[in-house]
């Protein structure tokens, strides 16, 4: 009865036979990382200093006493994300862990969802389940709940933030910007994007809410001091251990320090031609653009800067998903080679060819980052390169093609119409994350540029 109960009516399509295979799969993926991994744990253990440290707070004991001479975990918040963080030490080490488990989940779940709006899909479409099985198969989804660290709060605040900048609700993705590095500054390399669109009031409550929350913070830690003249320090050295930038593996592989230099300054210009060419010629199509230069911006954050960890690059999930986009640069198999080498949770190491193993794992994460930002920048260089040949420059670096190929936002009115009130305060309207008809992913044409 239960089978013949699953037998189509009538005949589906293969989108949707697709669609009622991955979500049982995507679902057990979930519940496999959430309640068997992550409560597992590992030998890792990103919580244990974050729960000591907030327990040291709430008992007014000093918090930034780490021992930076050793490789275990280390507690790096600042003043005011201890402040936001201390709750977790009002219960016992191991149920408060098992919160702080289900909260990040949740967190990269409404981001699942957010994403999914973001680009205009729905619940009901294969993007659904394909993406959030992608996203609980990446090492790293299963490494934030395993380690047990905040970056799914922090991938739910770029979401939301992302949002927020193309509905122009200025002063809310300022405030959600600012809590995020009040925690962590991961994402403060975004400011940028709204700057460049002319949101200025971000700069208000993005600078704001930190500064305040370290206010309040600062007389009720003992040792407040010590995080300026310690723990900050420490924040920009470059370590040779558990580090994908280049200097951190220049340091670990030994290399000299004007190689390490000239590899950045190279990256680097690549980075700024890129975000040049964006700027330009793209930032009037503004979601191309924000989830574009947010992947560019994260991404050479990651490998340029004194310390870089493989599961940031939760953070590029709006940047990946941006293929389905008519005119991404991502459309392309050298692209999703640099993703699987930061994204796959497979190892490398090998008993068999150790050194080779070793050097594979300890380096993908750099080479896939690099080799992102590199595509990047072939793709539009190409694109501007043929622009000018053909002259027309003055209509942008889109081929033809793509103007007329199907683009997931025709189906819905886009997330940044200018219908949106041009507002600095207030909330989403509900209405604007209401069902809406499934949209096609746009087709991959072979064109010039990827």
């Amino acid at each position: 009865m239960f089978l013949r109960q699953l037998e189509p009516r009538t005949a589906r399509t293969t989108a949707e036979v697709i669609k009622f295979a991955l979500w049982p799969i995507a679902v057990m993926t979930v519940l496999n990382r959430v309640f068997i991994k992550a409560v597992n744990g590992f030998i890792t253990d990103d919580y244990r200093p974050v729960y000591n440290a907030s327990l040291a707070f709430l008992n007014g004991q000093p918090v930034y006493t780490a021992n930076f001479d050793s490789v275990d975990p280390h507690y790096l918040y600042p003043p005011g994300g201890t402040l936001l963080i201390a709750p977790i030490a009002l219960i016992d080490p191991e149920k408060s862990r098992w919160c702080f488990i289900l909260l990040n989940a949740v967190a990269i779940l409404l981001a699942w969802y957010l994403l999914l709006r973001l680009f205009r899909y729905t619940l009901n479409s294969v993007a659904a389940p394909a993406l959030l099985l992608a996203m609980f198969m990446s090492e790293t989804v299963i490494n934030t709940l395993v380690f047990t660290n905040v970056n799914g709060c922090i991938l739910l605040a770029e979401l939301a933030f992302l949002h927020l900048i193309l509905r122009r609700r200025d002063l809310w993705a300022g405030a959600v910007l600012g809590l995020s590095i009040t925690v962590k500054p991961t994402l403060a390399p975004l400011i940028l994007i709204p700057l460049v669109r002319g949101q200025w009031k971000v700069l208000i409550t993005a600078a704001g809410v930190p500064v305040a929350l370290t206010a309040i913070a600062w007389p009720l830690i003992e040792d407040a001091d010590q995080f300026m003249t310690r723990t900050l320090p420490y924040l920009f050295e470059t370590r040779d251990y558990f580090n994908s930038s280049i200097v951190g593996n220049a340091a670990y592989y030994g290399l000299p320090d004007w190689l390490a230099l000239a590899l950045r300054l190279v990256m680097g210009v690549l980075v700024a031609i890129s975000l040049w060419l964006l700027y330009r010629y793209y930032r009037e199509d503004e979601l191309f653009f924000v989830t574009t230069a947010s992947g560019v911006l994260l991404t050479a954050s990651f490998v340029l800067l004194s310390l870089g960890q493989m599961y940031y690059s939760m953070m590029l999930f709006p940047f990946l998903m941006s293929v389905v986009l008519r005119n991404s640069v991502l459309r392309n198999w050298p692209a999703w080679l640099a993703v699987f080498g930061f994204m796959s949770y497979d190892k490398w190491l090998s008993d068999r060819w150790q050194d080779l193993g070793r050097n594979l794992e300890y380096l993908r994460i750099t080479f896939g980052w690099s080799l992102l930002l590199i595509v990047v920048f072939c793709v539009l260089g190409d694109r501007y390169l043929a622009a000018r040949r053909e002259g027309r420059l003055a209509s942008g670096l889109d081929q033809d093609w793509m103007r007329d190929a199907p683009d997931p936002r025709n189906d819905a009115p886009a997330v940044e119409s200018a219908a949106v009130p041009a507002a600095d305060t207030g909330t989403l309207s509900p209405a604007a994350l209401t069902e809406e008809p499934e949209p096609e992913l746009a087709r991959a044409t072979p064109h010039h540029g990827g």
